[in-house]
């Protein structure tokens, strides 16, 4: 089984291209994720993650996506070489097959610090803010989850 959830930043906005041969639309960006623990007295340490959309998928990203927004992305990973002039290259990335908003519509602009004075900046049993599902469910860091 190959599948990759994921739920963090946009380090810039999704870059835009089109295949040769059939001129399918690609987009490109990276997540930033953070890590799920914090080690007291340090700093929270984040992931970067390649991701990749095509198609549909990928347009919606290039037009709705921005830097710094929160999203999910649900996909596979993809392991692909090529050779050039400088030899051998290796890249892993995600292939997103479905991806969704994440900040909170109180976030506007998906600031993260916005996000961080609402909820904390860490949530319990990982959850990290809304789900962008339109739930009424919230969470507060002093709740408890019932699993």
């Amino acid at each position: 089984m190959n599948k990759v959830i994921l739920m963090g930043r946009l380090t810039k906005d999704p870059e835009v291209r089109y295949t040769q041969t059939s001129n399918t639309l690609v987009a490109s960006f990276a997540l930033a994720v953070n890590r799920r623990f914090v080690r007291q007295g340090e700093e929270r340490q984040a992931d970067f993650f390649n991701v990749v959309a095509w198609g549909k998928t990928g347009e919606f990203c290039s037009k709705y996506f921005k830097k710094g927004q929160q999203v999910g992305v649900i996909g596979r990973l993809q392991t692909r070489t090529w050779d050039d002039d400088k030899g051998r290259h290796y890249i892993t990335e995600v292939v997103a097959e479905e991806t969704y908003f994440a900040d909170s519509k109180r976030d506007g602009e998906g600031s993260s610090a916005a996000f961080d004075n609402a909820f904390g900046s860490t949530m319990p049993g990982g959850m990290e803010g809304d789900s962008g599902a339109g739930s009424d469910f919230e969470v507060s860091a002093s709740d408890d989850l019932p699993f």
